[in-house]
């Protein structure tokens, strides 16, 4: 039973099954009728049908009807990892496609944003040019407005004279009643006109107060403008508001002129009167010979009245001046209206052209979206079939990380030293050292480079780590040279969450796991335990005594590696402790880093000097179907192998140094008689080897991490590490058993 990983990230794609007979993929979209695997085709049914298939033989004990069988099995697992890479290489084919596609759509779009741009641009010159009018017109308006002000007074001091000459007139011209009445009339005429010249005046103001509401108007359209296509529907409003102002400005406009037609009418009758008057006031004069001064005086208010009509005159020519200037204004109002409805048509044409665009984007997301899904759940297919291949076969996972180059590496003349294959089958699982010129190839499992995050390396192993909690045995281990990263990819770098190391993301892994199982019944007891192996001495990384350390451990303990008959591996004496939160595993994670030996070499500042193995023990019990799982989980960090004429060893540094090759040399001995079936594997050689013989030799998941340093000076022990890794990888331990339905758990943690 594999679990997923609870934090729910995707995993980087796997590329093909590392298997000699296959062949590459073609890097076209692969069709069934062309491929050598063309008349086949899988469904979801045939995958899952054949991954629960079970063997059903005859004898049990005819191992060679088993062994056809069993390579049967395998090559229909082939065929149909064969056919998953086809459909995977269509897949991707599409999705660059549609990748294209989109970024076509893109252009497209931004071409058409420059073009709204430019519009935009035009609009606010357009703008511009009718503030500027708006100016002019008002401080024409303002200038006509005082001189029309002017006027007003010299018509009420007019009025006032007439007033006194006819209180003088009413007592020397009894006779002329009926003179005097007409020129009462007259004087009502007069008064009218002033009145209509008030009129005038507040027409006028009122202009100027819609003059201001259009500027402000077009202040508000101005900053309108520059928010977008969606309040351009606003403009449009306003704009059309104005049009309607605009009416009726010319509507009040013609009243006026109408109104000032009527005066000018008036004035033409007055001028009439005047002259009629003129002729009877001559005949009065000379039939009265005694009035002749107050005649003349009367005659000397007639001119008055005359350059008052002159006056209307001019005021006349004003008001058709005006009339002229508001008919250009409301010429340029037309052109800009008609600019305006251009550019509105080309930006709703503009607007339709990208929703369209838009939609397609969206289509060509949506179908992006889709293939991404398929790519994504043929890969979870592909890996379920590699995993189950490689538990078949009973191999040795390999991973292959390779740290950055830091500022003391000597990164070489002879260029890059570490290469990554970029072809469809190697990509991401294949790496190249070049070593004196000459370049060595390897395949794994996985190859992470130097880029490649924490989470990233986890998300590879979460699966693994899951099935610790589904009751299998798992074991994971970090080899390679010291300073090649192994203690940083296990433990990370203590104060970064996002730097967390292997060891720290698995616990949270496995009691986030536990959190959601509760639900389904499920309850878990959990033991911690850590320990190193120093100069070949078992040491107690959680024990509490402080006594100092011996050459047997680090209170004077001997402890004693055992195995039981169920293949688990008891290390007596060994401090175990009961945990239950990620909490309480971090701080006993930071004891026993503070107590794990590490020394100064001239290769690396921190030196692990000692092989750390963390071991925690899993016990479940479902409440609901009584099942029990017992797991385990081993995640240790090797020493790292070390040249004694580059680390500069001596004293205690050269007697560590000593043992941890001499470990590692046990260890390669025991990898190559496992990769050649020898009946003896010399486990019992070294600690370390008779510590980790369940996880080489018997039913374990195990995983091992190969940590290489891209420094040009570390090539050679680079290459050694890659070829041990290749041979570990081409070594066969036994498929991996679940153990469920036990009794209950004991109380001693063993290594499995």
């Amino acid at each position: 039973m594999v679990g997923t990983a609870n934090n729910g990230r995707m995993r980087h794609e796997f590329s093909v099954v590392n298997v000699e007979e296959e062949v590459g993929l073609n890097s076209v979209p692969p069709s069934n009728a062309g491929s050598e695997y063309g008349g086949f085709e899988f469904t979801r049914e045939d995958v899952y049908g054949l991954l629960n298939e079970r063997m059903k033989y005859k004898n049990k004990f005819n191992y060679k009807e088993r062994c056809e069988n069993m390579m049967d099995y395998i090559k229909r697992l082939r065929l149909c990892i064969k056919w998953f890479q086809e459909l995977e290489g269509g897949y991707l084919f599409e999705q660059e496609k549609l990748q294209n596609a989109l970024d076509f759509t893109e252009s497209k779009c931004a071409e058409m944003d420059l073009i709204l741009k430019n519009k935009e641009e035009e609009l606010n010159l357009i703008i511009v040019e009718l503030r500027k009018s708006l100016a002019s017109l008002q401080e024409k308006l303002s200038k006509e407005e005082s001189e029309k002000l002017a006027a007003l007074d010299s018509l009420a001091r007019e009025k006032e004279a007439r007033l006194t000459v006819e209180k003088s007139q009413a007592s020397l011209l009894e006779e002329q009643g009926k003179i005097q009445g007409e020129l009462q009339s007259a004087n009502q005429r007069i008064t009218s006109v002033s009145d209509m010249y008030k009129l005038l005046q507040e027409y006028n103001s009122s202009l100027q107060l819609y003059n201001s509401k259009l500027q402000t108007d077009l202040d508000t359209a101005h900053e309108n403008v520059k928010r977008g296509e969606k309040e351009k529907a606003a403009i449009v409003e306003n704009l059309s508001t104005l049009r309607g102002q605009c009416m009726s400005l010319q509507d009040q406009y013609n009243s006026c002129k109408a109104s000032v037609d009527e005066v000018a009418k008036q004035k033409d009758t007055l001028v009439n009167e005047v002259a009629s008057l003129r002729a009877e006031l001559q005949q009065v004069s000379e039939d009265r010979d005694g009035l002749l001064l107050q005649v003349q005086t009367l005659t000397a208010e007639v001119v008055n009245c005359e350059e008052l009509v002159e006056k209307s005159n001019e005021l006349k020519e004003k008001c058709l001046s005006q009339s002229n200037q508001l008919r250009t204004l409301q010429d340029e109002l037309e052109a800009t209206q008609n600019k305006l409805m251009a550019s509105d048509l080309s930006v709703f044409e503009t607007k339709t052209e990208f929703e369209a665009q838009k939609k397609l984007i969206s289509e060509l997301q949506n179908r992006l979206e889709d293939a991404e899904l398929k790519i994504v759940e043929g890969e979870k297919f592909r890996k379920k079939l590699h995993n189950t291949i490689l538990e078949l076969k009973g191999n040795i996972r390999v991973f292959c990380r390779v740290r950055p180059l830091i500022p003391e590496d000597n990164p070489g003349s002879d260029g890059k030293v570490v290469s990554y294959p970029t072809t469809t089958e190697a990509l991401g699982r294949a790496i190249e050292l070049t070593q004196n010129g000459q370049k060595y190839s390897f395949t794994f499992d996985k190859v992470f480079m130097p880029d490649a995050s924490q989470e990233d390396v986890f998300v590879e192993i979460s699966q693994l780590v899951q099935s610790a909690l589904d009751g299998y045995k798992v074991c994971i281990f970090a080899y390679g040279q010291t300073g090649s990263g192994k203690t940083y990819t296990m433990m990370g770098k203590s104060g970064n969450p996002e730097q967390k190391g292997l060891i720290p993301r698995s616990l949270e892994q496995i009691f986030q796991t536990r959190q959601s199982l509760q639900s389904q019944g499920w309850k878990y007891e959990m033991q911690v335990s850590m320990l190193e192996i120093y100069n070949e001495t078992i040491r107690d990384l959680l024990s509490t005594k402080d006594s100092s350390r011996t050459e047997y451990g680090s209170n004077g303990k001997q402890y004693a590696i055992k195995h039981d008959a169920n293949g688990n591996t008891l290390v007596s004496d060994l401090t175990v402790v009961d945990v239950c939160s990620t909490r309480e595993v971090s701080f006993l994670l930071d004891q026993a880093s503070h107590c794990r030996s590490v020394g100064k070499t001239q290769m690396n500042e921190q030196s692990s000097r000692s092989h750390f193995v963390f071991t925690l023990r899993i016990s479940g019990v479902n409440e609901n179907t009584e099942q029990q799982v017992q797991g385990v989980l081993n995640l240790i960090d090797l020493a790292g192998s070390e040249r004694l004429s580059k680390s500069g060893s001596t004293g205690d540094r050269l007697r560590e140094t000593q043992a941890i090759n001499k470990s590692l040399s046990s260890l390669s001995n025991v990898i190559f008689a496992l990769a050649k079936k020898e009946d003896h594997v010399p486990f019992r050689h070294s600690k370390l080897t008779y510590l980790l013989q369940p996880c080489l030799g018997g039913d374990s998941k195990t995983l091992m991490f190969v940590n290489i340093s891209p420094d040009h000076s570390s090539s050679g022990e680079s290459l050694c590490s890659l070829r041990f890794a290749s041979r570990v990888n081409a070594c066969e331990i036994g498929i991996p058993r679940r153990q469920a339905n036990m009794r209950s758990f004991e109380s001693r943690l063993s290594l499995g």
